[in-house]
């Protein structure tokens, strides 16, 4: 097969003496058996995405290996440094379960320390959160894990947080990038200083519960916290780690795990996807949920953010919440508890992103709050609470089923999170109730609005391709009707414009540029789209809405709501 020049000079420079003679041997394997890999391995440089870095692990450019992290941390280091003169530079670095996570944090740590930064490194695999934490808690100057997420085992990631612990924002994030690019591979400094490497753990550890037990909990009484059965997995994952612990230490007594998912594994032996987003990735919890009697179920991905939650529906029967729903009940308790505190005096917000539903609009204008509404991407969120320090961030979410609690983590927190959603399980379950009657109470009091997201997955070079043809249609052929439906508004996040499809006119958007599209709909649907920042896909985000009477009527309103998601995918031709 023919393979451009431009790639086959990256080829060339990875086979001189600056790389490591096995590195040199895995290309001369994948030239001659293999030259599909190799141009697939060396056709881009990897990027920060919505979720900082993440890719497939081996050699090449376009490839997670000690070489690209390197380079990036080479830069970093040098990036820090020409940003905090004459400082003592401290950074904090944690990891996940994945393969070679542990190693490559090693590089990663090796490079700092040769570039005279004090590196603080997790002594073993930790969550996410906890070094969002970390980093503030030992007043770093930045930090790095090494995860990539829910993605398959094949993977890997870098992700890069700042002083206030929250990832890379722009401007900074493409300062950053610049510095990288302009590096020579042989310009990393490998050779590790040992003296300024520290390895923290339990320490760090019992800080972190301390505080996550404080902003999660708000006064269940302690009958009400032994009366819940929750079923947990961590799906193979960090969770175990923490989540666990915090819970024993909030008083949950009767925590039931499911054994086959405990132990941690970077193979995620016993799920397709190691997604909470996934039903079948919570199969076994609520299998177990059943044989026991559980109230409820919570999974998280491997990295500990993102947090899948189950509970019984008014037939008694498991059902998985989505990422929305779970957002929406955890952020009207913590309005609720702070309207009963007195705490609420319009100076106080919370936080979402463009792609989630609109009830959390609903929610702030019902209790006085501001709802500041971001990219995709936690790390938007955390900015808010950095660019706002006059408002007071009460707690946010995303779709994607992320949440945070309060400040002290600046990033999703899976481990907040299960702690606060058994707080409202319990109280809820004490007074009569259960999680999901309160999330219908809410869409009585609010609306019932009901989202939906298609993934479409389009791999390699070619799935590029399609996927940028598919946002180029929709820009330059947007469609005028939708279900029977007229588009009012179109709001293009890469033109930072939202149009009016009546008038014609243009508005601009304040928000960040990013190849995102959303359409709206004459009876308040919405139909997003963008590319994903981490993995080759593109995704359709829906949201629909309708006035809900009575609880009683909860089941008609959804089915109808249910079908109108369907025939909308189906006249944009998306099944």
């Amino acid at each position: 097969m023919h393979i451009e020049q431009t790639i086959l000079d990256k080829v060339n420079e990875w086979l001189t003496p600056t790389f490591d003679n096995q590195t040199q041997e895995d290309i001369k394997e994948m030239m001659t058996t293999s030259p599909r890999d190799l141009e697939e391995s060396f056709f881009k440089n990897l990027e920060f995405g919505t979720g900082g870095m993440r890719g497939i692990m081996g050699v090449g450019t376009n490839r997670i290996n000690k070489y690209t992290l390197g380079k990036n941390t080479q830069g970093l280091s040098n990036y820090m440094i020409k940003s905090f003169p004459g400082e003592q530079l401290k950074v904090a670095i944690a990891y996940d379960c994945r393969h070679n996570s542990d190693t490559l944090a090693k590089v990663v740590a090796d490079v700092f320390s040769a570039n005279g930064i004090h590196v603080y490194l997790f002594s073993d695999m930790r969550p996410t959160p906890e070094l969002s934490f970390a980093l503030k808690y030992l007043n770093c100057h930045a930090g790095i894990v090494l995860t990539a997420s829910h993605n398959p085992p094949e993977y890997n990631g870098y992700k890069v947080y700042w002083q206030d612990g929250g990832q890379l924002v722009p401007p900074q994030d493409k300062e950053i990038i610049e510095v990288i690019e302009a590096l020579n591979y042989s310009e990393i400094k490998f050779e590790a200083n040992e003296n300024l490497i520290e390895y923290i753990d339990v320490a760090i550890d019992e800080a972190f519960a301390k505080s996550t037990v404080e902003n999660a909990s708000f006064n269940t009484p302690a009958a009400a916290k032994e009366n819940l059965k929750i079923v947990y997995t961590s799906l193979h994952g960090t969770s175990i780690k923490a989540i666990p612990g915090v819970l024993a230490k909030a008083g949950y007594t009767d925590v039931n795990i499911v054994a086959e998912q405990e132990v941690p594994n970077g193979d995620f032996p016993t799920v397709k996807s190691p997604n909470p987003e996934e039903p079948e990735a919570l199969t076994m919890a609520l299998e177990l949920a059943d044989k026991i009697g559980g109230d409820i179920v919570i999974g998280t991905d491997p990295d500990s953010d993102r947090l899948g939650v189950a509970v019984r529906d008014t037939d008694g029967k498991m059902i998985l919440l989505n990422g929305n729903q779970t957002m929406v009940i955890m952020t009207a308790f913590l309005l609720e508890q702070w309207k009963r505190a007195g705490k609420i005096d319009g100076k106080q917000f919370i936080g979402s992103t463009i792609v989630s539903t609109p009830m959390m609009l609903e929610l702030a204008s019902g209790y006085n709050v501001e709802c500041k509404v971001g990219l995709t991407g936690f790390k938007w969120i955390a900015k808010f609470i950095k660019d706002f320090p006059e408002l007071t961030f009460i707690g946010g979410g995303e779709e994607s089923f992320g949440f945070m609690v309060g400040d002290a983590v600046r990033d999703k927190d899976a481990v907040g999170a299960c702690l606060l959603v058994c707080e409202i399980a319990a109280q809820a379950k004490a007074a009569g109730s259960t999680l999901y009657k309160e999330l219908l109470n809410l869409y009585v009091d609010f609306g019932f609005y009901k989202e939906h997201l298609i993934s479409l997955t389009k791999k390699g070079i070619s799935g590029m391709q399609e996927i940028n043809q598919m946002m180029i249609d929709l820009r330059e052929n947007p469609m005028s009707e939708i279900n029977g439906q007229r588009v009012v508004c179109i709001e293009d996040y890469e033109n930072s414009t939202s149009k009016n499809m009546f008038t014609q006119e243009l508005e601009s958007i304040s928000i960040p540029k990013s190849n995102v599209l959303i359409y709206y709909l004459e009876d308040g649907s919405k139909i997003c789209a963008r590319p994903s920042g981490t993995e080759p896909k593109i995704k359709f985000y829906f949201s629909v809405n309708a006035p809900l009477d009575a609880v009683e009527n909860a089941k008609e309103i959804e089915l109808e709501l249910d079908n109108k998601i369907k025939n909308i995918i189906a006249e944009m031709q998306l099944n």
